[in-house]
């Protein structure tokens, strides 16, 4: 029998999971409406394409039903294992699409927002996503994960495969690189020029 919805809301992912390989279509639910907005968010922040991230978010919790049989609680956070599953699939997708570029899509704008400020929100997102596009693989991926995911050094080591100081000098790589990027561009998104 499943639990109530509202119930699910305060429990965690991992037991979300196990109630589901267990049958409960609550905790399904629960655990998608969850995850899905990270997940696909990581995804469009790696890919910096709207409608490959939603395919990818769809692959990634697809994989996480059918690994949920045989998930085996505290080994690994689901989030941790949907972050490098994530990750492996945008990889996968940008080296088949490795000679073409990527298409820049705007973030979704707040509809509360003046027509100016949407317009600066996007020329914000589109150049922070046009700088994102322009770092290697890996520094996106780690920037993306520490400085927009707001994941610890520690979960982003596990996901990437890589050691904790293997991160810290791609974050600080990729840091200065968007820097670089982005730099002579404050006027004209619409930031004051601090020195």
């Amino acid at each position: 029998m499943d639990m109530p919805f509202d119930t699910m809301s305060e429990m965690a992912d991992d037991a979300l999971l196990v109630l589901y390989a267990n049958g409960d279509e609550a905790a399904a639910r629960a655990l998608t409406l969850r995850l899905t907005p990270r997940v696909h968010a990581h995804a469009y922040r790696l890919l910096g394409n709207a409608a490959e991230a939603e395919d990818v978010a769809q692959e990634a919790m697809l994989r996480l039903w059918k690994i949920a049989p045989e998930w085996r609680q505290g080994e690994a956070r689901v989030t941790t294992w949907l972050y490098r599953v994530v990750a492996n699939l945008c990889t996968d997708r940008l080296r088949r699409a490795r000679s073409a570029p990527l298409e820049a899509a705007p973030e979704p704008v707040d509809e509360a927002a003046s027509a100016a400020d949407r317009l600066q929100d996007a020329a914000r997102a589109a150049a922070l996503q046009k700088a994102l596009d322009g770092l290697p693989e890996r520094q996106r991926q780690a920037v993306v994960l520490r400085h927009i995911e707001g994941l610890a050094n520690p979960e982003i080591a596990e996901i990437m495969h890589i050691s904790v100081d293997a991160v810290e000098s791609l974050n600080a790589r990729g840091k200065r690189a968007l820097t670089a990027a982005l730099k002579g561009q404050k006027d004209a998104l619409g930031f004051e020029d601090d020195g």
